[in-house]
């Protein structure tokens, strides 16, 4: 019976070994959480709250019209086909609220998040040109650069402030996810290194690029595992047709937690491949949405060989990746 538990242990510590070092020849799983829009103030204290909390480092798409107000917005902000001062998602309330907005900007940045481009208006840019989508990232690069000076704080402004509005904002994600030839060859010209807005069947390694393309995941979801796009507007739209149902709420996020969940440990137990999600600043289905992120980052973020960083982070390990095996 001795000799039996001996190599019942035996086997078990070779397993264990094995294991060990067959989780060390893989690259860190890599978890990429990204918010659109970025301008609910209660919501940027909620996210990087929660980053905190889960050790994560998260990518903000900002929308520029929000650090404009309407009556600003007509005299000079102009989406391309359209006419001055309009948005499709509005434009800040006030200048105080844009006051703290530039102020989570800020600490956000200083805290290790990535702030990207989502456009200014968030119109449909499919069939823009590329003259046009030079014009809409000008106006996004002016409208962040003199955000401080344009509202009234300009005594306030941060020391980096304009190196940080014309020179780190690297990523881009279209609203709508819609994208084409001439947005790639915009963001080339733009010197802009990645682009978030195209869509993969599942995971997807990017393919290193002068603008690599991150593709968010379809993913199974739901009672049928029907694939669905890793973002919670389309989980909103599946699961009450765009429209709040708060009686369901904890069964959209249990749904929702199992979906990002089951994709994870696909990845975790196989290929390593990153895993994106997307969010916005809003709470559909009373915080379904937002409730499952937490839970599946609080979940997966902390383990050892589990990294939740920034879209800019994720480039700069898989060019270093490359440069070493060249």
């Amino acid at each position: 019976m001795r000799v039996l538990t001996q190599i019942l242990l035996s086997c078990c510590c070779a397993m264990t070994v094995q294991q060990t070092a067959a989780a060390q020849d893989k690259d860190p799983q890599i978890i990429l959480i990204s918010f659109d829009g970025a301008h609910n103030n209660a919501l940027w204290d909620k996210s990087r709250e929660m980053a905190q909390r889960v050790d994560a480092k998260f990518t903000y798409f900002l929308s520029c019209a929000f650090l404009i107000t309407k009556d600003d917005a007509r005299s000079f902000y102009r989406s391309p086909k359209n006419s001055l001062g309009l948005s499709n998602v509005g434009f800040a309330q006030s200048q105080p609220e844009i006051r703290t907005r530039l102020a989570h900007i800020w600490r956000a940045r200083a805290e290790g998040h990535e702030m990207a481009n989502h456009g200014c208006g968030h119109f449909d840019g499919n069939a823009w040109s590329v003259d046009e989508w030079n014009a809409e990232f000008d106006q996004f690069r002016d409208i962040l650069s003199t955000a401080w000076m344009r509202n009234g704080f300009e005594e306030d402004e941060p020391e980096d402030w304009q190196n940080f509005a014309v020179n780190e904002i690297k990523g881009f994600r279209a609203p709508y996810l819609s994208h084409s030839k001439n947005l790639f060859s915009s963001l080339e010209a733009n010197n802009f290194t990645y682009d978030a807005s195209t869509v993969s069947n599942g995971p997807a390694m990017p393919k290193l690029e002068n603008v690599t393309k991150f593709a968010l995941p379809l993913i199974p979801e739901g009672p049928s595992s029907k694939k669905i796009i890793a973002m919670d507007y389309n989980l909103y739209v599946r699961h009450s047709k765009a429209k709040d149902n708060p009686e369901l709420s904890q069964v959209f996020e249990e749904r929702t937690y199992q979906a990002f969940k089951t994709a994870f440990d696909k990845e975790y137990n196989g290929g390593r491949i990153p895993l994106q999600m997307g969010f916005h600043f809003v709470e559909m289905n009373a915080g379904a949405y937002w409730r499952a992120l937490e839970r599946f980052a609080q979940d997966t973020c902390a383990l050892p060989d589990v990294d939740c960083i920034t879209y800019q982070e994720a480039l700069t390990r898989l060019q270093q990746k490359r440069a070493n095996n060249s």
